[in-house]
């Protein structure tokens, strides 16, 4: 038997004992990239990673830019503008067909190639669209029994139902070659980049949705093509990430990403401060000052394209009544808020629009004036009683939301409504259809630049409120038809507008409250950019400790 010292391995020949010993030592040694941990309030909702099943604020956190990717990206460190991703050109065949070249060479988390074939998949019924039609214009159901093409890899009933809230009308991929793909609609749409460049159009590797065992297989360890790549999803708990060393976009600045739930913001900043964390989320305006007492540190951040809104459940029987939801809208001081509760950090917009539209922006419109005397002359036109209104929200899901609901409660108290408050624990109990859904919390982004992204998308007919059966109006879905069909920009214009009456005046689905604001902290000491969006970005270029 022989036995192996260092003596003998050097006399057996240097080549040999290279081979065997130096590469674990000089990888080991050569990778001094750090790894960082991320706080945050959640990491996602659904406990999957799918961007069709994820589709929250807190998923476009981890999703974006570390593991997604589209054909067409935004600049996440300008102002959210649309560059090439995953395809470098794009071009009109007509109004209905847009024709993407893709980027050569890039590098799926499995070492495959990305082709035109990932991106035919993609968007197939199999993984998208079960099967549902285009151009239906029926409204999806949240919960419907959508069925799926291939038996034993089910799609849970969300993923088609957003899909065609993001696609109503895609017919098709087809591959041209193996870098050039044709996107075929059924109608005219001016959106159709918009669409490709918004969060739920990410491409995903078929091979690796081939050989998993189930969607929920799947769905915990997408293969992608971003910059980092996952180790880990603990649900409720943490998501691991690693460096994808062949991005085409750059070797990652970071070895290892862990976002981590930590629900409290006391403890997120205190984890920060100690050394824990490396990165604080979610920081309320009113605790930043005390963060940045200390030399050391910093905050990050701003207003991005995102509103916070009060929802309404118009077949509760109170709020059955268009008279009292205008009621809700103007016993609320929005400024207020602002005032008090962001420090004057965030704004009240003017509606469910942002000036990222262009020239579909209504710059004339506003939101319902705080009005008190208005208000509780609308109740009394309602013939309204006092009836108890139920009023839903999580646990500071969103930054300061206990504290808002408790002044609007206070507000509304002040103009005779009597409105309580039920804390849920998650999203499905918020959304739960009973007899005590109401009014709840939530918030709408624009995923791109036109209102289709954001009124026609949440409150159309394939939007969530009408998903989840809250609230519809004949009108306004004809107008979301009109809105994505047709290529006359003015007459597109006056009907945003005709729908912005409809939704926050006439007959409201919504009321916007403020425009939404995040902030980050971190030491001073690691070079970083946030960007004007939930997502973190820290692909090459934006890290530096």
């Amino acid at each position: 038997m022989s036995k192996f010292t260092r003596r003998t391995i050097l006399k057996s020949g240097g080549a040999a004992a290279g081979t065997l010993l130096l590469p674990r030592f000089a990888i080991a040694q050569g990778d001094n990239r750090p790894s960082v941990t991320i706080a945050v309030q959640k990491v996602t909702n659904a406990n999957v990673l799918d961007v069709l099943r994820e589709q929250s604020n807190v998923g476009e956190r981890v999703f974006f830019s570390s593991i997604w990717e589209g054909l067409i990206s935004k600049n996440w460190r300008g102002n959210l503008e649309a560059v090439p991703g995953l395809a470098t050109e794009w071009r009109r065949i007509d109004d209905q067909t847009v024709e993407v070249k893709l980027r050569q060479g890039v590098k799926f988390h499995n070492g495959d190639e990305l082709t035109a074939e990932d991106v035919v998949f993609t968007f197939s019924r199999e993984r998208m669209f079960g099967e549902t039609e285009a151009k239906s214009r029926s409204t999806i159901q949240a919960f419907e029994k959508i069925p799926t093409p291939r038996p034993g890899k089910e799609l849970p009933p969300d993923v088609p139902a957003v899909a065609r809230r993001i696609w109503p009308d895609l017919v098709r991929v087809d591959a041209v070659d193996k870098y050039t793909v044709r996107f075929y609609n059924a109608t005219p749409d001016v959106t159709i980049e918009g669409r490709l460049s918004r969060y739920g159009s990410d491409i995903m590797n078929r091979r690796a949705w081939d050989e998993s065992a189930s969607y929920l297989d799947w769905a915990r360890k997408p293969v992608t093509t971003g910059p980092y790549k996952v180790v880990e999803l603990k649900p409720d708990v943490s998501l691991t990430l690693e460096a994808h060393d062949e991005y085409w976009g750059g070797r990652p600045p970071l070895k290892r990403i862990r976002f981590l739930e930590v629900p409290e913001v006391a403890s997120r900043i205190n984890g920060l401060l100690s050394g824990e964390y490396q990165f604080a989320c979610d920081i309320p305006p009113d605790q930043i000052a005390g963060i940045e007492k200390n030399a050391a540190f910093e905050v990050q951040g701003g207003t991005i394209l995102n509103h916070r809104l009060t929802v309404f459940d118009k077949n509760h029987a109170v709020l059955a009544n268009p008279l009292v939801r205008r009621a809700f809208t103007h016993a609320i001081d929005r400024q207020a808020i602002v005032d008090s509760l962001w420090a004057g950090r965030t704004r009240v917009p003017k509606g469910l629009q942002w000036e990222f539209y262009g020239d579909m922006f209504n710059a004339d419109w506003s939101v319902p004036a705080y009005d008190p005397k208005l208000a509780q002359e609308l109740l009394k036109q309602a013939n309204y009683k006092g009836d108890p209104i139920p009023y839903r929200l999580l646990n500071n899901y969103y930054t300061n939301q206990v504290a808002t609901a408790q002044v609007l409660v206070e507000m509304w108290k002040s103009v005779g409504l009597n409105v309580q408050i039920e804390t849920k624990e998650n999203w499905s109990q918020i959304m739960e259809r009973a007899p005590t859904r109401a009014v709840r919390d939530w918030s709408n982004s624009a995923a791109f630049n036109d209102p289709v992204s954001s009124l026609v998308a949440q409150h159309g007919p394939n939007g969530q409120q009408q998903q989840i059966g809250e609230w519809t109006n004949a009108e306004l879905n004809k107008l979301s038809e009109f809105l994505e069909t047709s290529t006359d920009r003015p007459a597109r214009k006056k009907a945003f507008r005709r729908m912005l009456e409809i939704a926050e005046r006439e007959d409201p689905a919504y009321t916007v409250l403020h425009q939404n604001a995040t902030f980050t902290a971190k030491p001073k000491s690691i070079k970083w950019k946030a960007s004007p969006a939930f997502a973190m970005d820290f692909r090459a270029g934006n890290f530096e400790a």
